[in-house]
């Protein structure tokens, strides 16, 4: 089926809902080590009580790629999952706020990031689903723009509720501050409005063939065939995912650590708080939120060059240098005291998440037959919560016997993991194409078997 490209505001509104998806997830990364240490948690257990999130994306993802590649219905083959998803996820930000104790935020977190993952993970296939091949790089890009400019939104409101609107960054009741029970019940209704916008806007296509669509759905039945079937395409999954396994390990394990530590990091390290009941506390950690907004900023900012440069330079081109620059940005950190400096390290960090959420999978989209773009996309996503899995189970002990409690460590070891990543990008070998574009489908095929 030939596909039409697209323009700016078509893949403009097919993405849009991943500016409200990353607003519950820039909530999340800024707020939630906070909100573990507001309700008494230490540094040690951090790690450990953000778990669910890549856990849940190692169950989930790849089982709703694989049910997704198999549904059609009046709402379409992803759109349901959008759909149902976001409920889910809304629900969860709502009640975040009004835990009043680590297990009630723990248990809520694990709900909200199962929820995510069922309406994020069929957004990478929804791209591949609607875009010719020539046009997927810049699809990419602009979920990238929109994960930027909602996470801009999310990280910086609280700080922008205390310092434009007057609200109190007083404890509320479950010593949560008000300022956070706000930035969630906004980010709820972002959250639903964006991804409702996709789906009211952007239509999807039949299978080419229902006839052999139904068949296949017949003849898969089960648990058993399902999990048999998951088994033998991570098997034989095609090269360039294997060569971009070792990219995306390093990659988001840095990530995760910085996520983890950062905003803690800068309340204790920078502002000088030693206790996480104080004014001072909060206002360095709505501080770090402020500076995971200025990355998120570049990010939507860069995205618009990086749609530009997708056109001209291999993915793998680009990839390197913005690994290159958010590992040595992170690195840095560990030499800044002054909170208004914090900003440049973050100004590099943006740069990499802008190809983060976009270069791999532009590497990887025109690699995939088609009609397993879901369970690839899900199945990739095992390379980016492995090592969120071991960071949750270790960083705690190494925080313990080798940083010492020192979050700072935590972070600058982030910028050394994705350096790493950096490098291992150029062993990756996608048939030196522009733009996103792919080797022949029968070279696709053969890489597969």
């Amino acid at each position: 089926m030939e596909k039409p490209s697209r323009s700016f505001w078509q893949l403009w509104s097919m993405s849009f809902g991943f500016l409200g998806i990353q607003f519950g997830w820039g909530l999340q990364m800024a707020n939630m080590s906070a909100i573990y240490e507001y309700l008494g948690a230490k540094p040690e257990q951090i790690p450990m009580l953000w778990l669910a999130a890549p856990l849940t994306g190692l169950l989930v993802q790849p089982v709703i790629g694989y049910l997704s590649d198999r549904t059609w219905c009046w709402l379409g083959r992803r759109r349901p999952y959008f759909v149902t998803g976001t409920i889910m996820a809304c629900l969860s930000l709502v009640l975040m706020p009004f835990s009043h104790a680590l297990w009630m935020a723990a248990m809520l977190l694990w709900v909200l990031d199962f929820s995510v993952n069922v309406s994020m993970e069929p957004f990478r296939a929804f791209v591949a689903d609607l875009l010719p091949e020539s046009q997927r790089g810049q699809g990419f890009a602009m979920q990238s723009l929109l994960i930027g400019l909602g996470a801009i939104l999310a990280s910086a409101l609280p700080w922008l509720l205390t310092h434009v609107f007057g609200v109190s960054s007083g404890h509320s009741e479950g010593s949560i501050p008000l300022t956070v029970r706000y930035a969630f019940h906004i980010g709820a209704a972002v959250y639903f409005a964006a991804v409702m916008w996709t789906v009211a806007t952007t239509k999807e296509y039949p299978p080419e063939d229902m006839e052999a669509f139904r068949r296949m759905k017949a003849e898969r039945r089960g648990l058993g065939a399902g999990a048999r079937e998951l088994f033998e395409d991570f098997r034989r999954m095609p090269s360039v995912m294997r060569q971009l396994a070792g990219v995306q390990f390093f990659t988001w394990l840095g990530l995760f650590c910085m996520w983890l530590y950062f905003s803690v990091t800068v309340a204790r390290n920078v502002f000088g708080a030693v206790d996480e009941k104080s004014a001072l506390f909060t206002e360095g950690v709505e501080w770090g939120g402020l500076c995971f907004a200025m990355y998120n900023a570049v990010t939507f900012l860069f995205s618009f060059v990086l749609i530009a440069l997708a056109r001209r330079h291999s993915p793998r081109l680009i990839h390197f240098a913005c690994l290159l620059c958010g590992g040595l940005s992170l690195v840095s950190v560990m030499f800044i005291t002054n909170k208004y400096l914090l900003f440049l390290p973050m100004m590099g960090v943006g740069i990499a998440w802008a190809s983060v959420v976009s270069m791999p999978y532009a590497m990887l989209s025109n690699c995939l037959p088609s009609e397993k773009y879901g369970v690839y996309m899900g199945i990739f996503n095992f390379f980016i919560v492995i090592p969120e899995i071991l960071a949750s189970l270790g960083l705690g002990l190494v925080m313990i016997h080798v940083f010492h409690g020192n979050r700072m460590a935590a972070v600058v070891t982030g910028g050394v993991y994705m350096l790493i990543a950096a490098v291992l990008v150029l062993r990756v070998r996608t048939g030196g194409a522009k733009g996103g574009l792919a080797p022949s489908t029968q070279a696709v095929r053969q890489s597969m078997s």
